[in-house]
């Protein structure tokens, strides 16, 4: 086994992904109470007493709300920059096992190597991740990777070649402008907030960036953190349409509260 790769959950509500190798097994984000995240594994064939670490991208609660009850789990590590674990800390009742790393830094836990990044969201130090695994150049253990980024208002240039060089590709499609612009639940600047450059990422948004940095290497993207308010799986497969015909990728539009099955990256 390389990587497999799963995601238990996205979306507003909460999100986090399941990452196993060879050598260990992490989470990407933990977004949900401790017990919804234990059942979500659960379904999956796993459960949180198997897993060894969870990568945090910020502090935000359907990011990070099930930190607090893995009091119950102290032999998880949790990977945060400084500023994304002060805030988390300020809110809990006891102190996790810290790691923590500086943002734009490569470190190795285990089989896997960690690439952070910056990232333009209204967070503390929020952070994108490129998770790699195996030998560049080595029939037998190929270097595979995944790239992860959900929660930014527009993608710097830094951003780009994170995305080119991975195998899969997990990617914010978080609203559609039209439905975004005629929602009547939230209040204006709320709207300015998630549409504004250290908010979500809309799905034309997205659909550019991916365009504009499209790469052969691509294997798996997954449009995930879908509004269930102002987007629709119909607006993304409208927006993603043209792009899509010129892929050989497979792609995977993640409804909101929904996961998906296992990629295998051999």
């Amino acid at each position: 086994m390389a990587m497999r790769f799963c995601i238990l959950g996205s979306g507003s509500s909460g999100n986090s992904a399941l990452l196993q190798t060879a050598g260990t097994q992490v989470l990407v984000d933990a977004g949900f109470s401790t017990r919804k995240l234990g059942q979500l594994l659960e379904g999956v064939g796993q459960g949180l007493e198997r897993i060894d670490a969870i990568f945090l991208t910020h502090e935000h609660g359907d990011h990070a709300a099930a930190v607090e009850g893995l009091k119950k789990f102290p032999h998880i590590r949790i990977f945060a920059n400084a500023a994304t674990a002060r805030a988390i800390q300020s809110r809990l009742s006891h102190r996790p096992d810290w790691q923590l790393f500086e943002t734009g830094t490569a470190f190795r836990f285990r089989d896997l190597e960690i690439t952070s990044f910056a990232v333009p969201h209204d967070a503390q130090d929020p952070v994108g991740f490129r998770f790699s695994n195996g030998l560049r150049d080595d029939l037998i253990s190929p270097l595979r990777c995944l790239a992860w980024l959900t929660d930014l208002g527009h993608a710097p240039m830094h951003i780009h070649e994170h995305l080119r060089e991975a195998d899969v590709v997990v990617v914010e499609a978080n609203h559609c402008a039209n439905l975004l612009k005629a929602d009547n639940k939230r209040p204006w600047s709320l709207k300015q907030r998630i549409s504004g450059r250290h908010g979500h990422l809309s799905n034309q948004s997205a659909c550019e960036l991916l365009t504009s940095i499209a790469s052969p290497r691509w294997r798996h993207i997954y449009l995930t953190h879908l509004s269930r308010d102002c987007n629709s799986l119909e607006a993304v497969q409208a927006a993603f349409a043209p792009m899509r015909a010129t892929l050989s990728c497979e792609f995977s539009i993640v409804a909101p509260g929904e996961g998906t099955p296992f990629f295998d990256l051999l």
